[in-house]
Formats: C-alpha cells, sequence, structure tokens
C-alpha cells in the first residue's frame, strides 16, 4: 500500500462517527436484558463477546447465563442512539442521562455494569 492510500486510510479514522448510545445484551431463553452505553456501539458488541466467551466479563450473572446457554441464545441490539457532531468531545454525561432514561422506561433491564 503507498503512502498517500495510508494517509487517505488514516484521514478517514480520524474524522469517523461511530454510532453512540445504549445496547443490550439480551438471552432469547430467559429474557434477562442487560443494557450499557458506549461511545461505539460495533466495537463494544465485539468486545462484549469476546469477554463472556473467553469467561473474563464482570457481570457475573450475564456470565452464568452465557455459559448456560451459549452464544447462539443471546441477541445484541441497539436500543438507542446519541446524535453528536464532534467525535472528539466526551459524551459520557449524555450516555449516562440517556441509560436512566432508557432504564426508567424498562425496568426489567439490568445495568450490564456498575
Amino acid at each position: 500500500m503507498d503512502i498517500k492510500r495510508k494517509k487517505e486510510l488514516l484521514n478517514e479514522w480520524k474524522n469517523r462517527h461511530p454510532e453512540i448510545g445504549v445496547f443490550i445484551i439480551k438471552c432469547k431463553i430467559t429474557g434477562d436484558g442487560f443494557v450499557g452505553i458506549s461511545k461505539d456501539l460495533q466495537k463494544e458488541f465485539n468486545s462484549q463477546r469476546f469477554k463472556l466467551s473467553s469467561k473474563l466479563h464482570p457481570n457475573k450473572e450475564l456470565s452464568k447465563l452465557w455459559e448456560e446457554y451459549g452464544e447462539n441464545n443471546f441477541e445484541y441490539a441497539i436500543e438507542k442512539v446519541l446524535k453528536y457532531e464532534d467525535p472528539n468531545d466526551d459524551y459520557t454525561e449524555e450516555l449516562e442521562e440517556l441509560l436512566e432514561k432508557y432504564l426508567l422506561d424498562k425496568p426489567q433491564a439490568r445495568r450490564i455494569g456498575k
């Protein structure tokens, strides 16, 4: 790959706008849903799946269900997407507010962390 193409790809990466928002990992068998927030939802899905498959996930309840029913009995979904302008700004506070509103609407859902 030539230098010009590498610079183009690097520039695209720096200027990308990943989806940020609230996600859920839900057990299809039990209906248990675990929600969290992320500044890159696609990357988060891969991270969560890796932690669960490697038995390194901090949420013991979710890990137990994953081990009992297997990856094929879980679904990952994006529940709410936060619209934003500048990918370099910190949207943590807005994401936390979005998560709190979601949990008020869906009291049966549980936080993935904390």
